[in-house]
């Protein structure tokens, strides 16, 4: 019996590519959860020392700040490709069940807005990443604490694009799922 890992949701197996590119999106997905732990372990060192010590670590708030939007980024394709992205599903799940081939229509129509959707937010975030990056954006507070905006912004613009080819993937899947019932 094949690895189901190995498999696409058509039930083919995965090119080299698409396992590389899974592999990715598994690592981006794991690099958001270990940067979750990293910022928890800030947090209660920065209340240890504050409450203990009197000595607060500057700066936990504002990396904090921009190390959210990172993990939310890094974890989209994710969520995505497992199935948990937000959405609600009770009518496709139905639908699926009793008319397969509008079932594939519908996740067909859904995956290329959701693509077109990123690519529009991919647009708008280049810009603002060359903004970042050439006016030498931060966040904090001059002469205490200050960190770079570009990292974090890099990282939405790489998720972003991750983000949607996963969703083209799964448009493809269901593509060729649909061309296999007609």
């Amino acid at each position: 019996m094949p690895d189901n890992r190995a498999l696409n949701e058509a039930g083919l197996k995965k090119s080299v590519p698409l396992r590389i590119f899974s592999s990715l999106v598994s690592s981006m997905n794991a690099a958001g959860s270990i940067w979750i732990v990293v910022l928890m372990m800030l947090i209660n060192t920065e209340a240890i020392s504050r409450s203990a010590f009197n000595a607060p670590i500057i700066g936990v708030i504002e990396m904090i700040e921009i190390s959210v939007i990172g993990i939310v980024f890094m974890q989209l394709a994710d969520s995505l490709r497992r199935g948990v992205f937000v959405r609600s599903d009770g009518l496709f799940n139905q639908v699926m069940q009793h008319k397969p081939t509008a079932g594939h229509v519908m996740a067909i129509a859904t995956y290329l807005i959701g693509a077109v959707f990123m690519g529009l937010i991919l647009w708008g975030s280049v810009p603002f990443f060359v903004d970042a990056w050439t006016n030498d954006w931060y966040v904090g507070v001059e002469g205490m604490f200050t960190a770079p905006r570009w990292p974090v912004v890099l990282i939405v613009v790489i998720a972003l694009c991750v983000t949607l080819i996963q969703f083209l993937v799964m448009l493809a899947e269901h593509w060729h799922l649909l061309m296999r019932r007609v």
